[in-house]
């Protein structure tokens, strides 16, 4: 029974792994993290499609981890490079460990007293688990930099064509002279 049940779910993958597509039947293109909306701090919907031409450093954020001290350093660079085309997007969540148990209306006033952050700032969404949210699930699963979120302050550098050309873990600095050479790259490019 076991050995029929194999050949069944073997025979089944071979099938999918093998259908032909009609030239009438419209095959899903992958999304770019341009075609995502996503409400912000304020819970205003906002198109990512009016980052195309900017360099973006997409980056999942908590205000009471370790790393939460980063949000000065992504500040920085946001200060630095804004007039050059780099923007930092930060993305509140709540995934490990409840380090980010707050409101999004505590969250931005969090950020913008203890930080003075003025980069763009997302409503909480979810990075990780079976609640993920879809642009996420899109970093995540990009070539070469897929996996699931480790924890706060994971980074994606989107170019300005909307390609994912490079992911950071929470401990990379947002200032390190690594992320620095990638980033003067992509705005020189």
């Amino acid at each position: 029974m076991k050995n029929v049940f194999s050949l069944i779910m073997i025979s089944a993958a071979f099938i999918s792994f093998n259908k032909k597509v009609s030239a009438d039947e419209v095959v899903p293109v992958e999304k770019s993290v341009y075609e995502f909306t996503l409400d912000d701090i304020d819970g205003k919907p906002v198109n990512l499609g009016q980052f195309k031409g900017k360099l973006l450093l997409i980056v999942n954020t908590a205000s009471r981890c370790g790393y939460t001290p980063q949000y000065k350093s992504l500040e920085a660079l946001y200060e630095k490079y804004k007039d050059r085309g780099l923007v930092v997007l930060g993305f509140p969540a709540n995934n490990f460990m409840g380090q980010e148990p707050g409101s999004n209306e505590e969250i931005k006033k969090f950020c913008s007293l203890k930080f003075k952050v003025t980069f763009p700032m997302f409503a909480k969404i979810s990075v990780s688990g079976r609640d993920i949210h879809p642009l996420y699930r899109y970093l995540t699963s990009r070539p070469s930099m897929e996996g699931p979120i480790t924890w706060n302050f994971n980074k994606f550098l989107v170019d300005p064509k909307g390609k994912v050309i490079a992911r950071y873990n929470s401990s990379a600095d947002p200032l390190s002279q690594e992320m620095a050479a990638v980033i003067e790259k992509a705005l020189n490019s």
